[in-house]
């Protein structure tokens, strides 16, 4: 046991003093109704113990056997402990044999044990101790000699009232937090939207804008060539691929290398600093990024093209043109080809049309969307520090309440109910002795049976 300070009337126990992990009822196809409840891992998100999906044995229908659960049972998967993939059931069903059901009722509150299963303190024993290294599980041993905290069968129902309190004002707030990122995309693309249409401000001439199409305005369009894979090196020059610009910016974390010959054709696709790079095939097709620094030798893959504009002025302001959603992009996208894998061709990247401002006018925009966008970023910063922040609250609200400082009150307000007879080493003895009667008796050598002393 841990030298852990506990309150008065608590004690410090294993889980398998307290609940029978590893038992359950198995369930047949044969037993099972086309409403029956049929849970898997994949069902249950991980860390949050929300219920992603809930299909019905008429849904999922299955041949191996299950192991049963009745409602408010506690379900612990035990596959990958670290997931944290634990969930009260909201009516009966059955799940798959690496959920295990446990049923510490009537001597405690079933969500008291649900709340302790998602404590720091369990999941650092069973990361220690489960077994498997790619697919690790905390077997029926382990699960049996985890540590356990006891408090007293009334002080478990006020910790679980004031726990499921607490952590759902830290769910509506994680949600609230969560939500934000997707406001400030559609912020940005809002920006974008005004910007390429003269309407982000307001501007004498912008009905002069002048009809033109990227092909009007670039030097080169085209993309690199086939056969790049017999040139792949540990070292050399930088070979730009789709998954470089995913994020629509051009991003060298995780470049390839090639060791190209002098005279191979895929030096015609050779970056030069200002050049504009563009997803053409697969799933982010569209997905683009301006090459705004020198970035040495570079070359890139046949799925993605490159723009070369005629004045490298026009980079920055074309940049917010084909990244808007509803301009350049929505030109493209509705151009690519394809269900599966859409692409796009050089036509397609050349005949996308807009509306020209004038250099000064492109400058004056471009300068105006980068204030906004870092407006933009300094909030989606604030906003990921304070995720960071509430995904360790749960875990601290959590350690107060097993370390009995969320109920410190209630117990001030009601000792009778947290000594003697009420006190968890008098719940404890309890539960082993009910525990004791249920335990077949052993039979001796001769036939008769041992007898067990109450």
């Amino acid at each position: 046991m841990s030298e852990r300070v506990l309150p008065e009337g608590w004690v410090e126990t294993t889980l398998g003093q307290v609940v029978e992990y590893g038992k359950a009822e198995k369930a047949t196809r044969e037993q099972a109704d086309d409403d029956t409840w049929v849970l898997e891992l994949e069902d249950i998100e991980k860390s949050s113990s929300k219920i992603l999906q809930r299909l019905n044995f008429s849904e999922r229908q299955f041949k191996s056997t299950k192991n049963r659960f009745k409602k408010g049972d506690v379900l612990y998967g035990k596959l990958r402990p670290y997931l944290d993939k634990v969930v009260i059931a909201e009516r009966d069903g059955v799940c798959t044999t690496e959920i295990i059901p446990l049923d510490a009722r009537p001597h405690l509150d079933n969500r008291y044990l649900f709340y302790w299963l998602k404590s720091l303190d369990f999941l650092s024993y069973v990361n220690q101790v489960g077994y498997g290294v790619n697919m690790p599980r905390l077997g029926t041993k382990d699960g049996k000699a985890a540590p356990f905290v006891l408090a007293p069968q009334e002080e478990q129902k006020a910790i679980a009232d004031k726990l499921d309190e607490l952590l759902a004002q830290v769910a509506n707030l994680k949600a609230r937090l969560d939500a934000i990122p997707a406001i400030l995309k559609r912020f940005r693309q809002s920006v974008l939207a005004a910007a390429v249409s003269g309407q982000l401000y307001s501007f004498d001439n912008a009905n002069g804008w002048q009809d033109v199409c990227v092909g009007d305005l670039a030097t080169l369009v085209t993309s690199g060539s086939r056969g790049w894979s017999k040139y792949y090196s540990d070292s050399g020059d930088l070979f730009v691929r789709a998954q470089n610009i995913k994020n629509d910016v051009l991003d060298l974390g995780d470049v390839a290398y090639v060791d190209l010959p002098e005279r191979a054709e895929g030096t015609r696709t050779k970056i030069k600093e200002g050049d504009f790079l563009i997803t053409i095939t697969g799933a982010n097709v569209t997905k683009c990024a301006l090459v705004g620094v020198d970035v040495g030798v570079a070359y890139v893959s046949q799925h993605v093209g490159l723009v070369r504009w005629s004045e490298r002025r026009y980079g920055p302001y074309l940049e917010l043109f084909l990244k808007s959603e509803s301009h350049g992009r929505k030109q493209l996208l509705d151009m690519a080809y394809g269900g599966g894998k859409p692409g796009l061709n050089l036509k397609n990247i050349r005949d996308v049309s807009l509306r020209l401002p004038s250099i000064e006018e492109q400058t004056e925009i471009v300068h105006r969307v980068d204030q906004l966008f870092a407006f933009a970023d300094q909030i989606e910063q604030q906003v990921a520090n304070a995720q960071t922040r509430v995904d360790k609250l749960t875990q601290s609200i959590l350690a107060k309440a097993f370390r009995g400082e969320l109920t410190a009150e209630w117990r001030a307000a009601h000792p009778e109910l947290i000594g003697g007879e009420h006190s968890a080493a008098a719940l404890l003895e309890r539960i082993k002795a009910e525990k004791a009667k249920q335990t077949p008796a052993r039979t001796r050598r001769g036939g008769r049976k041992a007898t067990v002393t109450p």
